[in-house]
């Protein structure tokens, strides 16, 4: 699936996240960013896989929430996606981060938008010739999370390219780039994302980076959803 293609996740999470139309999409943002429960007394729950980049995430994703992180594996599991969708409909607060493959995330996207959710970050991830490749879509929350990244990418050596799109703004996405220098982290991007959707709307300091002996290959979706 293209890069392009696989965009068009994009349009599921401005499209209809309140239940309205696709005409609408600036109306929904705008239902999407209301005030919500502070994160600090909700816990954080972490939808992955059993792949080495859902296990980086977590790397980075624990170190930000702690004990307030809850982990739901999902493997290709219907069952337990199944279950997944009515937590989202209980009517529970539910913050809810992940870093999925890409079908996978695209049925988890659709059933947050089919429950009123709000996405809050979608971001969509792959790695050529050793540059990480980094296509974010982020709402006011995340304002910032493209430019920490990026500073935690280079402070580790890592060459990356990072477009960040505003939810809702009509001005061309924030392009932020930098070629490798070191070999070394080339995976650390998996914990940095997982540590900034962990700790969405906070500041906290980045951990520092730990080598990671194996290379990410593949794309990923990650995404911070508030229902």
């Amino acid at each position: 699936m293209s890069m392009n293609r696989r965009f068009v996740l994009k349009g599921m999470a401005l499209s209809s996240i309140a239940g309205m139309a696709m005409a609408g999409p600036l109306r929904a943002l705008a239902a999407g960013e209301s005030p919500a429960p502070s994160a600090a007394v909700r816990p954080v729950l972490a939808l992955v896989s059993a792949g080495a980049a859902e296990s980086v995430f977590l790397r980075g994703a624990q170190a930000a929430a702690g004990s307030q992180l809850q982990v739901q594996r999902f493997d290709h599991d219907l069952g337990r996606l199944l279950g997944f969708e009515r937590q989202l409909r209980s009517g529970q607060p539910m913050r809810v981060i992940g870093l999925l493959d890409d079908a996978t995330a695209t049925l988890v996207l659709d059933m947050a938008r089919s429950a009123g959710a709000r996405v809050q970050w979608l971001g969509q991830h792959s790695s050529v010739a050793g540059v990480t490749h980094h296509r974010l879509l982020s709402s006011d929350l995340a304002d910032g999370c493209s430019r920490r990244l990026g500073r935690q990418l280079h402070a580790c050596g890592a060459g990356f390219h990072i477009a960040d799109e505003r939810q809702g703004s009509l001005a061309a996405p924030r392009q932020l780039s930098a070629p490798s220098r070191s070999g070394e982290h080339t995976s650390e991007w998996a914990s940095a994302v997982g540590y900034l959707l962990a700790s969405l709307g906070e500041q906290p300091a980045m951990p520092a980076p730990a080598p990671v002996s194996t290379g990410l290959t593949g794309s990923f979706v990650s995404f911070s959803i508030e229902a």
